[in-house]
Parts: structure tokens; sequence; C-alpha cells
């Protein structure tokens, strides 16, 4: 019976951490540390709580299925489980997920030196997924490539920036502003809710899985231990990233007040503390966090609808890319307005599908308790998508009036009871057949 060794351990470790770290998860805190001010470490608590709390067991769930969402979602049925993992796939992948790594690094490491007219990014996005796509033929190589050489290259990289953070003191404790005044460990829960790196997780495990059978692994409870493993590696990876990103957003106040978002503030920070070499440095970083996240998503993509529809995976890998070049370069911004309502939509649902999996044995008809609490949130899901969307004025106003809505998690306490509710029915159930 193969099994890994220390080396290839620590490499899925660094992988499943450098899958999750695209451009979105280091320019994110920085923002809401400055708009956190004084509160900032209490608002720290809720967002590591929901932005690596959720994907850590989000990974832990799909290592007991063989990364397979539809194994998890199982349930909701056949129809609805085979709609809500392709919905998954394709949401966070080429219609959305892939194409923005290329956009954002161009955008964040690379406009200041070629400018941005679409010809540029037009050559940028070919030779970005030219290399994606490359790596991406090769899964079962990904521990190589990306665990023992890319994640590394990032991870020295993020290094390097959680260092500064360190060494340089806090001059200026910003004011807390808006909702982190009153309420800031419930804002910073809310926001990094809405990082929606659970539906990433949801994507990345089937990439875990295979980069651990890659290496001959075929003992089941051998895959769950090591995935189990990488996630709590990538868990505390990505906790330490966040607490110095937090750092760095506090520290950056004293020489740049008036940003309006991350990027801004991590142009700023590393200007001022590394000089010149600083915009190559986030260049660098930048381009590594992405590229590596877009291999992850192709990755797991064309091997899930290999599975599905028995086409070559190296033709979908090849289908996929081109796809996700062709959106980068002729509609992201209608594409980031159709896709951030059906992310929405489709969130509230499979985070209840991920929790309640770890619940199954406690219950003696799964898909009666499952079903409905599914139901009930993706309701909730829509109607929080279509307040996301141009058809805002759908939605009914007396929903604004529920508990939660204002955190967009409107859904929690319905799904709950709803859960309380099936949840008796079905001991009451069992019972009375014996």
């Amino acid at each position: 019976m193969n099994k890994l060794n220390i080396r290839d351990i620590i490499a899925l470790g660094f992988m499943t951490f450098a899958l999750f770290i695209g451009a979105g998860n280091i320019i994110f805190p920085p923002i809401v540390a400055q708009q956190a001010g004084e509160h900032v470490w209490l608002a720290a608590a809720g967002f590591l709580i929901t932005a690596v709390g959720l994907p850590v067991l989000t990974i832990m769930a799909l290592s007991r299925v063989e990364g397979s969402i539809e194994t998890l979602s199982a349930p909701l049925g056949r129809f609805s489980s085979l709609l809500l993992t392709i919905v998954c796939y394709l949401a966070v992948g080429p219609l959305f997920a892939t194409p923005r790594t290329a956009t954002v690094s161009y955008e964040i490491g690379f406009s200041s030196y070629f400018g941005n007219s679409p010809m540029h990014l037009f050559i940028y996005s070919c030779i970005y997924f030219t290399i994606v796509g490359i790596i991406s033929l090769y899964p079962n190589k990904l521990l190589d490539t990306i665990g023992h050489v890319l994640a590394p290259l990032k991870i020295v990289a993020l290094a390097i920036l959680c260092i500064a953070t360190l060494v340089f003191p806090i001059l200026v404790s910003p004011p807390a502003v808006h909702n982190y005044i009153q309420q800031p460990m419930s804002e910073g829960l809310v926001n990094g809710y809405l990082t929606m790196d659970t539906l990433g997780a949801l994507v990345f495990g089937i990439v875990i899985v295979q980069a651990i059978q890659s290496r001959g692994v075929s003992d089941k409870k051998l895959i769950m231990r090591y995935a189990i493993i990488a996630s709590i590696m990538a868990g505390v990876g990505l906790t330490i990233l966040y607490l110095c990103l937090f750092r760095l957003g506090l520290q950056s106040y004293a020489f740049i007040t008036t940003a309006t978002n991350g990027a801004e503030i991590l142009h700023a920070y590393v200007q001022h503390t590394f000089g010149d070499i600083g915009s190559l440095f986030l260049t660098v970083l930048i381009f590594l966090a992405c590229t590596v996240t877009a291999i992850g998503l192709t990755c797991s993509c064309a091997e899930y609808f290999h599975e599905l529809t028995k086409i070559s995976y190296k033709l979908l890998v090849l289908v996929l890319v081109l796809f996700a070049l062709l959106i980068s370069n002729l509609g992201l911004t209608k594409l980031i307005a159709f896709s951030v309502p059906v992310l929405t939509a489709i969130y509230p649902p499979a985070i209840v599908v991920i929790l309640l999996s770890f619940l199954w044995k406690f219950f003696n008809r799964p898909s009666l308790i499952v079903m409905p609490v599914t139901a009930v949130a993706l309701v909730f899901g829509v109607f929080e998508g279509l307040k996301a969307s141009s058809l805002s004025n759908l939605v009914p106003g007396f929903l604004s009036q529920l508990p939660l809505d204002a955190q967009n998690l409107a859904w929690l306490i319905p799904s709950v009871a709803i859960f309380g509710l099936f949840f008796v029915i079905d001991k009451f159930l069992a019972i009375s057949r014996h």
C-alpha cells in the first residue's frame, strides 16, 4: 500500500494553500483592515471564521467522498445533485473565476508597464492561458509543478510581504467606519463569507484527491487523512497570511488614507516599502497567485466533465482554456454582472450541503432533511442573487425586514428552523417504524 512521504505531504499542503490564494484573497483584507480601524482584530476574527473555516471544512467534507461534489450532494437526488455540481463547476471555473484571474493579474501587475489597450491584454492573456493550459494538461504532475515549484515560489513571495508587515510598526491607527463602528466581528464574518472561497474549495477537492492518487495512494482512509492534513496546513497558512494582510492595511494608512480598494493599498504599500523594485515584486506575486488558481480551476473542471461526458481530458482543457481566453477579452464586465448573482444564489445551498454532510450519520433518511433545508437556502439564495442584479426590483419588500438580511445571511435562520423541524420528523418516523 503506497503512502506519501513527508516531502509530498508538505508539497500537498503547499499546493492546497496556493490554490486558494488568488489576487482577490491578497487585495481584500487590507481594505477591510483600513475600514475596521481600531476594531480590526475583532473584524479579523469574524473574517477568519468564514474565509478560512468554511473552505477548510469543505475540503474535509470532500475528502470523505473522494473529492466528488455529486456524492456530497447525493441526498438531494440524482438530478438536483448533478445540476448543483455542474453549476458550481461552470460558475467557479470557465464562466467567471478563470477568465477573471487573467484580467485581474494584468490590471494589478502589468497594466502599469504596458497600458490598458485591448491588444496588450489580448497578447498577455494568450501567453497567460498558454502557460495555464500546458501545466493543466498533466494533472498527475500537479504535485510536482505546483506543490514542488510554483507553490513554494508563491509562498516565498507572500512570506517576504508578511515579514515586511511584521518588521515595520503601525504608525497611525485609522478610525473605524461604516458597520465596523458598531459590529466589527459580524461585519468581518460577512466579508469573509463574501469571498466565496467555499465554492472554490468545492471545486478544488477533486484536484487535491487526484494529486494524492497520482502518487499511487488508493486506500480511501489514507486519501482522506492526507486531504485533511493538507486542508489544515492550508488553513494555518491562510490564517497567518490574512493576519499579516490586516496588519498591512493598518500600516498603509500612514501614507494612503483615501484608498477605495485593496489593490490601491497594496500598490502603495509595496512602493513605499520596497521602492521601485516593489512594483516588479507585486507583478510577480500577483502573476503567481492567479496562475496557480487558474491551473487548479482548469484541471478540476476538465476532470469533472471528463468523468461526466467521457470526452478526452486534454481536449476539455483546450476548450476550457480557449473559452476563458475569449471571455477574459470580450465581456468580463457583462459576465461579472451575470456571474455574481449566480454565485450569490448557489452559495447558501452549497454551504448547507457541505455542513449537513458531516451530520449524515445522525439521520435515518438523509434526503428527508437535506432536500428541504437546501431548498429553503436556495430560495433565499435566489433572492440574494436577484438583489445583486439589475432585477433587484423583483425581490419582495418584506424580505428586507428579515433578521440578517443586511448581512446577506437572511437564509440562515429559516434554514436552521427547517433543519430542526425535519430532524424531529426524521427521528419520529424512525421511532414509529420500530
